[in-house]
């Protein structure tokens, strides 16, 4: 490629160079031949020379300059392929990272359903626990109250008993007091000297 180039360039300052004599013999032939032209000799003359010096500082600065600029456009050329390079590389990373936030969101929605699912499970349970519980409560409230109520029931049935036996003695004392006769009261106390006098 490089040879290709400088046969490129060696071909066009050829080309002018031959122009240039071209232009130059044909002024020389004209004016040996005796014509006259509009523009004089000198110059022509002046023309060729800076054409000549520009044609020599292009091919100076071409055979000088070429490799210093090819390697910049190489350069730059190379520093435009490793930005696309790493724009790609960026865009992939960033389209991977995309795909796991959706994934990691998915995955989120997953985990709150999960999460409802078992706040009810363990609302459920507390709930059967908590009705169990005062079902419980109640129960022994019940027992409780039965027992208290049995225990009154008792209570009053011994104190009416008591006072049944006391309105039964204070009844007998009334008849005994109404119906006992004198000699009734004599032989009950004969009997009762007789059952202290067996004891002593």
């Amino acid at each position: 490629m490089k040879n290709a180039s400088w046969k490129k360039t060696g071909a066009v300052a050829l080309s002018l160079m031959l122009l240039l004599g071209c232009v130059a013999v044909a002024y020389a032939s004209g004016e040996a031949g005796g014509h006259e032209t509009g523009i004089p000799r000198a110059k022509w003359l002046d023309l060729l020379w800076r054409t000549t010096n520009f044609a020599g500082l292009v091919i100076i600065l071409v055979f000088f300059l070429k490799k210093p600029f090819a390697d910049g456009l190489s350069g730059r050329r190379e520093g435009i392929k490793d930005q696309l390079e790493a724009l790609e590389s960026r865009k992939a990373e960033a389209e991977q990272m995309y795909q796991e936030a959706e994934a990691k969101l998915a995955k989120l929605d997953e985990e709150v359903n999960a999460i409802i699912t078992e706040a009810v499970k363990q609302g459920e349970a507390e709930k059967a626990k908590i009705i169990a519980d005062a079902e419980r409560n109640a129960g022994d409230i019940k027992r409780q109250a039965e027992m208290a109520v049995a225990h009154e029931l008792a209570e009053a049935k011994t104190r009416l008993k008591g006072e049944i036996a006391e309105q039964a003695v204070l009844l007998a004392e009334e008849l005994v007091k109404k119906n006992i006769q004198p000699a009734d009261q004599s032989r009950m106390v004969e009997l009762s000297l007789d059952k202290v006098g067996g004891i002593q």
